[in-house]
């Protein structure tokens, strides 16, 4: 684990069941508590920023969320813990071409010292295959010879639009990349999103990982129950002459209808603070209700 040292909990609020975790990852995170399953997936976020709230630098080579944590490997490490908790990895297009070619969205490709432990984790929860990514392009503007669709690592569904899937289609598809359409053209919403995903595959937990715009559309829609966010210790700046997006893009919600989170944890490793916050209290009053 590379001297990897555990995680400091600051704060973290007792309501959802304790997760039962294998040792090396219960060691390094602490406890992990989550909602019980429910009627409907539990969908969460994971975004890091810097402190003044950039999560990319739009810069070609520096785009993805390496350069904001800094490659940060406690970041790594919950990102690779969310993954293998997950049923479904959700990406859009944007985030799809701004990190690197390689990269694929599982545990084990993100913090590979602790592949074996999120795999016993799969395993424990009866899941032992990795967690079904998802691509959202509305125009089908992706490019297929990326790793995530070719390398087989993980099955893939893109989820596109009649236009997006008629241009995607034409180009042929490895037997583990699904085509499945929302519309028949236009943006595409988060619940439209969730219902093809539900349609496709079982799911219980959802991870969201990007890219703003995204994100927008989940806490617009009121889709999203949870955000974890690393907030890592750096300032990148903003000027002129390159638009650098901040957490949420496409939407606007203060003054006229603010969202405000639910602190629900907090820890830290050295100067990285790692954040989790509620966003659907009503949601949360259902799984209480629905908890055996």
């Amino acid at each position: 684990m590379n001297g990897l040292t555990p995680l400091d909990t600051l704060f973290e609020r007792d309501q959802y069941p304790d997760v039962p975790l294998p040792a090396a990852l219960a060691h390094l995170y602490g406890r992990l508590r989550l909602p019980a399953p429910a009627h409907r997936p539990y969908v969460a976020a994971n975004f890091v920023t810097t402190l003044d709230g950039v999560v990319s630098l739009n810069i070609p080579g520096h785009s993805g969320g390496g350069p904001i944590s800094g490659f940060n490997q406690h970041d790594r490490l919950v990102m690779g813990l969310l993954r293998a908790f997950a049923d479904v990895v959700i990406v859009g297009a944007g985030t799809v071409r701004n990190v690197s070619r390689d990269h694929r969205w599982t545990a084990a490709y993100i913090y590979p010292p602790l592949a074996y432990a999120y795999q016993a984790l799969r395993i424990d929860m009866g899941k032992p295959d990795p967690p079904l990514t998802v691509v959202v392009t509305a125009r089908g503007e992706i490019d297929l010879d990326l790793a995530v669709f070719q390398s087989g690592d993980a099955p893939v569904l893109i989820v596109t639009t009649a236009n997006g899937a008629q241009r995607l289609g034409d180009r042929g598809l490895p037997p583990w990349v699904r085509l499945a359409t929302a519309r028949p053209a236009g943006r595409l919403h988060a619940q439209e999103i969730l219902d093809v995903v539900r349609r496709e595959h079982a799911s219980s937990r959802i991870l969201v990982e990007g890219g703003p715009r995204l994100l927008g559309d989940f806490l617009t829609e009121g889709c999203l129950d949870e955000l974890f966010l690393t907030l890592a210790p750096q300032v990148a700046g903003r000027d002129d002459a390159t638009s650098r997006p901040g957490l949420i893009a496409g939407h606007q919600f203060a003054p006229g209808q603010p969202l405000w989170g639910t602190l629900m944890g907090a820890k830290r490793a050295e100067n990285h603070l790692f954040l989790r916050y509620a966003f659907k209290e009503n949601a949360d009053v259902s799984r209480r209700e629905t908890t055996p």
